[in-house]
């Protein structure tokens, strides 16, 4: 692989005798890995599923390789949610996040949703998790992502983070910063990323880094914890930015995010204080080279922002006027064991959405989804959402169809096909699963079932 020169020169500083080590790995395979979706299945419990062979990632709980000659996203268990796709060191940040349900959390730059997938995993439907990523074609990838891992407590926005602050001052308790980076830990993945790292440099991506991390800093409540992660190598963007960010907020202080002794942290190195503006507690951040553990790389820091000072004041938003839910919504939302209290409900344009509680108002930002969308009150008839569909879980509807998760007929339901099916709970609105793990709806009509899976995600 022939890097850029300016790259090359760099790294040799940094890394020294190390350097002919990492240079090996420019020549062997990426890692490929898969996360399992906790809100939907534990780890044991699809290890004895797994229609593929997988091997645990030492530290990561719900993290596994794979073999590069599988395709985990030809699978109905992928349309299923149980699993993410993800490469095996990007999956660091959001399992060192400590979240915990209940928080009121924002990932700031979350295209395509590796992240918050796994964030709102560890709120369990609690609190709020609010995805943000400033490219509207990307936070499309995002809003199918968070609804396909059965999310039920989020919103989607595509914003500038600095447009955020006006909304969110001292609001949330952990925020993750996977910011825009140069992309070094790429180089091995993806080759063309090179050409964008000559063109753009380090400084281009570290004026943004600057300009998100103090942006993300006023919208964490005193004693919430701030994760800032990059896929990148360079002093400037880690231990830099970190530097930057600790001489503008004096109350931040690095804290050692390694704390869970029941995962494997070999191969982790320390944050390098010279690397930064000398401070010791920099040696706090974590550094992944990929010559020192089976993934591309990334540096992470953990920060916590000074101590508890009581909630801050945010106007929390409410329905206006009296809401119109048609008795045909509630006898099917009736059926469904989600807590659902009138106040936390949100109609808009026949649409009907369930918002986690004690949300700012948010007029003004731009939303793909604000809460889960429930279904679409029509004349005569409540049309239950996909997103819904992706958010049930095991016996939380009476009425399933459940296919062989290896059945032609599976994959017929997932590429929006018509088929035949028999319940004994009669006909009309049915869930369909995957070896009792949620797809999508259908409607059962005298022993064929009319496709109601969403044809944005069919099987291509």
């Amino acid at each position: 692989m022939k890097l850029p020169q300016t790259f090359e020169t760099r790294m040799k500083e940094m890394l020294g005798e190390e350097y002919k080590d990492y240079e090996k790995t420019l020549e062997e395979k990426h890692y490929s890995g898969i996360r399992v979706n906790t809100l939907k299945i534990s780890p044991e419990e699809f290890e004895k599923i797994a229609p593929f062979s997988i091997t645990r990632i030492p530290w990561i709980k719900n993290g596994y390789y794979y073999n590069q000659n599988e395709q985990p996203a030809r699978h109905p268990y992928y349309f299923a949610g149980l699993y993410y796709i993800q490469e095996p060191s990007a999956m660091t940040p959001a399992s060192l996040l400590p979240v915990t349900p209940g928080d009121k959390v924002l990932d700031i730059c979350a295209a395509p949703g590796g992240k918050s997938t796994e964030l709102g995993a560890k709120l369990c439907g609690k609190g709020v998790l609010v995805s943000n990523d400033i490219s509207n074609s990307r936070a499309k990838a995002l809003l199918k992502n968070i609804e396909l891992f059965g999310i039920r407590n989020p919103v989607i926005a595509s914003e500038a983070p600095g447009k955020l602050v006006d909304y969110f001052t001292e609001y949330f308790d952990k925020i993750l910063v996977d910011a825009p980076c140069s992309g070094e830990g790429m180089f091995r993945k993806s080759p063309a990323i090179m050409k964008n790292w000559e063109q753009y440099g380090v400084e281009y991506y570290n004026k943004l880094q600057k300009e998100i991390i103090l942006q993300a800093a006023r919208m964490l409540k005193p004693g919430g914890y701030l994760l800032y992660s990059t896929c990148t190598f360079s002093k400037e963007e880690n231990e830099g930015t970190i530097s930057y960010l600790l001489e503008q907020y004096p109350e931040f202080q690095v804290v050692d995010p390694l704390t869970d002794n029941s995962v494997s942290y070999e191969g982790f190195s320390h944050g390098r204080p010279e690397w930064g503006n000398g401070r010791e507690e920099l040696k706090n951040c974590i550094r992944l080279w990929p010559h020192k553990i089976k993934g591309e790389g990334h540096f992470i820091a953990l920060l916590r922002k000074g101590e508890p000072k009581g909630d801050s004041l945010i106007a929390v938003s409410g329905n206006l006027g009296k809401l119109k839910i048609t008795k045909e919504a509630e006898d099917f939302l009736s059926e469904i064991p989600l807590p659902i209290n009138e106040e936390n409900l949100l109609v808009k344009e026949d649409r009907l959405y369930l918002l986690p509680s004690e949300l700012p108002e948010l007029k003004g930002l731009r939303l793909l989804r604000q809460g889960l969308l429930l279904g679409e009150m029509k004349k005569g008839r409540f049309e239950p959402s996909q997103a819904l569909a992706s958010a049930l879980y095991k016996g939380d509807y009476h009425k399933v169809i459940d296919l062989p998760g290896n059945s032609a007929e599976v994959i017929k339901y997932l590429k929006c096909e018509t088929i035949e099916a028999n319940s004994t709970k009669g006909d009309g609105y049915h869930l369909v699963t995957a070896d009792s793990y949620s797809l999508g709806w259908g409607k059962l009509a005298k022993g064929s079932l009319k496709n109601k899976y969403l044809p944005g995600w069919r099987w291509m």
